[in-house]
């Protein structure tokens, strides 16, 4: 089993920054790709960033120039890097990441974006 545990989650004004990060641990083997989802209330999933172990990223077309996603192979840590943040960017984030062809999933961490 592996467990992830997301932190750097909170409120923030409209156009200010957070920076969320996903600590994972346990029977890690090899974390191939890692990546964060977004659920707002109402609203279907969606994919935000996708990072390789190689280091090729994807962005959603509503984050990208935004939003940067990072890891840490070394520490098996992915990060997401949140600037000018907008109230639709309100949701709860969960990094997910793939060990041995497994897809596993963190709890989630709120933002919200208001003023």
């Amino acid at each position: 089993q592996v467990q992830l545990v997301e932190s750097g989650g909170g409120l923030v004004q409209p156009g200010g920054s957070l920076r969320l990060s996903c600590a994972a641990s346990g029977s890690i083997s090899s974390i191939n790709t890692m990546g964060w989802y977004r659920q707002a209330p109402g609203k279907q999933r969606e994919s935000v960033a996708v990072i390789t172990r190689g280091g090729t990223t994807n962005y959603a077309d509503s984050v990208k120039g935004r939003f940067t996603i990072s890891r840490d192979n070394a520490k098996n840590m992915v990060f997401l890097q949140m600037n000018s943040l907008k109230p639709e960017d309100t949701a709860v984030y969960y990094c997910w990441v793939v060990n041995v062809l497994r897809t596993y999933w963190g709890q989630g961490t709120q933002v919200t974006v208001s003023t």
